[in-house]
């Protein structure tokens, strides 16, 4: 019975990364590609089955650099979810950057300035190798 809740656990997660993935996929260059992205870490890191599979422990991940094309992708989630909330917390410099680059491009200020506009395309290829690694460990 465990074995099956699991399995069952596994499919549901696999089945929404796939989803998540496909909208990235199909979502033209602007906001909602940063959304989408970060609806697809957002999956990722409620789903400790997945997160785990991207662990830096994994000799495999540390040859293909997977943590650190990870923590690129999380600057997206960490970036929407801080635009979000008004705090008098001091965030850091980065954490402040990407909110100012993601709400540049939430009002349609696009420029290869913005270093997160400049590369979208980038952590596009991103979600595609994270997804890539992640897909084969729950089949």
């Amino acid at each position: 019975m465990l074995q099956y809740k699991l399995m069952m656990s596994l499919q549901k997660a696999k089945s929404g990364l796939d989803e998540k993935f496909q909208k990235i996929s199909k979502t033209p260059a602007g906001f909602d590609l940063f959304v989408a992205i970060h609806d697809f870490i957002e999956h990722i890191e409620s789903n400790p089955c997945l997160s785990a599979c991207l662990s830096s422990r994994i000799k495999s991940n540390q040859e293909l650099k997977i943590p650190t094309k990870y923590t690129h992708l999380k600057k997206i989630y960490q970036g929407l979810k801080d635009a979000k909330v008004k705090s008098d917390v001091d965030l850091g410099h980065e954490r402040y950057m990407a909110i100012i680059d993601l709400n540049k491009i939430k009002n349609k200020d696009v420029s290869e300035n913005n270093s997160f506009w400049k590369k979208r395309e980038l952590f596009r290829k991103l979600t595609g190798e994270i997804h890539e690694i992640l897909n084969p460990n729950l089949v």
